[in-house]
């Protein structure tokens, strides 16, 4: 649930870029993707527990208003501390895919949130559609609220082809298939004309974590937070397939500066 704020080491790059900028020198954008000292498979998500409570913390602070409006006031309250005894107890089960190293480990922990949420709504009789309004909407709006100085920063990295190039890096990693758990993509380069670049997800971490915590149904709803994400750092995004709907791989395409789709309400419940 690609929070789908700036990574680790995105942030990191894209500092290192703009500094370039700056300086007019050449960055080694692949040095800043090294693990944090310490970081190991036993102890990973147990060592970061309060930054990662901390981070879905500010996520159900943007959600509260939309699951207000659908089950009022006194019980969100309610909701919001039953999800984060039930997050504090997903977090240890989650499986190692690089700690740091690993954008995405920020992806595969924020959606065992978003699987703590759902499990406290379906307790209460709410339906899947329902959760997944509320994880879009409370999304959307933390999107919006990304500071200008984050996606200036952005821009310059697009601009340089910095997240291509890391992209790029990053499948090659995942295709030594390293950890079991984690996503496997395929870098692919653009056309020149009907997108910048792309890329091929043809294993998922989160569809893996949700089919073994038996959350199927949920897994194509967090799928569709990737167009605000996408909107607000202007990256053009069009996909036509998805694993988690049964595709045989996720097809991001990025254009930079082409509108990006809304991604609510989504394709299987448009009537």
């Amino acid at each position: 649930m690609k929070v789908r704020k700036l990574s680790r080491r995105q942030f990191l790059v894209a500092s290192a870029a703009s500094a370039a900028v700056i300086a007019g020198g050449a960055v080694g954008v692949a040095k800043l993707a090294q693990p944090d000292s310490g970081d190991s498979p036993a102890t990973y998500y147990t060592s970061h527990l309060k930054g990662i409570m901390a981070s879905f913390d500010e996520t159900l602070t943007f959600m509260r208003p939309f699951l207000a409006a659908k089950v009022g006031d006194a019980d969100a309250d309610a909701v919001v501390k039953e999800t984060r005894v039930e997050y504090a107890a997903l977090i240890p089960q989650l499986p190692y895919i690089g700690g740091d190293a690993n954008e995405l480990t920020g992806n595969l922990s924020q959606s065992a949130g978003a699987l703590a949420f759902y499990r406290v709504l379906k307790a209460r009789g709410r339906p899947v559609e329902e959760v997944g309004e509320i994880l879009y909407e409370g999304y959307d709006a933390q999107m919006a609220n990304t500071p200008a100085w984050v996606l200036s920063v952005w821009g310059i990295l697009q601009s340089m082809r910095l997240d291509a190039g890391q992209a790029e890096r990053d499948a090659a990693t995942s295709q030594q298939r390293t950890y079991p758990a984690d996503w496997v993509t395929t870098y692919v380069k653009g056309d020149g004309q009907s997108f910048d670049w792309g890329v091929d997800y043809t294993e998922c971490g989160i569809c893996k974590f949700f089919h073994a915590q038996g959350a199927d149904e949920l897994t194509p709803y967090l799928c569709q937070l990737d167009y605000p994400a996408s909107q607000v750092y202007n990256q053009g995004l069009e996909r036509t397939e998805t694993l988690a709907q049964g595709g045989r791989r996720c097809d991001f395409r990025y254009k930079r500066g082409r509108p990006t789709p809304a991604g609510w309400p989504p394709p299987w419940l448009k009537g």
